[in-house]
């Protein structure tokens, strides 16, 4: 068990915990922004202080595990934030939209059937205009990794 005024030090992503696992599984809820720093000051799901100590570069999905150095076990788990849902009445006006957030290189969460973005008015009034209907919600935010990321 950690303790309470203790930090947590998270090092390591790894594929998948070990079955079963020994001790407590934290979940780490993180916005998108934060799944990009591999140094970074956070919390637990339930309050515990965790600091993410990862290789550079790393890039964290909704779901990974990642492990700490005294044997903790957390899940990444993507946090419900502030985003723009893009539907469409016809595929063809979604792929549209698709190609022309892809041109401003925005970091996107694809689906057959909405797009996902963080709020930019500009955006939305792009959006507006390709004829697609946009929704200001709060829900957990998976943008694609990028063509370059390698998966895990």
């Amino acid at each position: 068990m950690v303790e309470d005024l203790e930090l947590m030090r998270l090092v390591e992503r790894v594929e998948h915990p070990p079955t079963p696992i020994e001790g407590e599984v934290f979940l780490l809820p993180l916005p998108a922004s934060d799944r990009h720093r591999s140094r970074h000051h956070c919390q637990t799901s339930t309050g515990v202080p965790v600091i993410l100590c990862l290789p550079r570069g790393t890039v964290l999905q909704d779901g990974d595990w990642l492990t700490g150095e005294r044997g903790e076990w957390a899940q990444v788990v993507a946090e419900p934030e502030p985003v723009l849902t893009v539907t469409a009445a016809h595929p063809q006006a979604l792929l549209r939209a698709a190609y022309h957030l892809g041109n401003r290189h925005v970091a996107l969460e694809v689906t057959a059937t909405y797009l996902r973005l963080s709020p930019d008015p500009v955006l939305q009034g792009m959006l507006l205009q390709l004829g697609v209907t946009v929704v200001e919600e709060i829900c957990p935010f998976r943008p694609e990794a990028g063509a370059y990321h390698h998966s895990h």
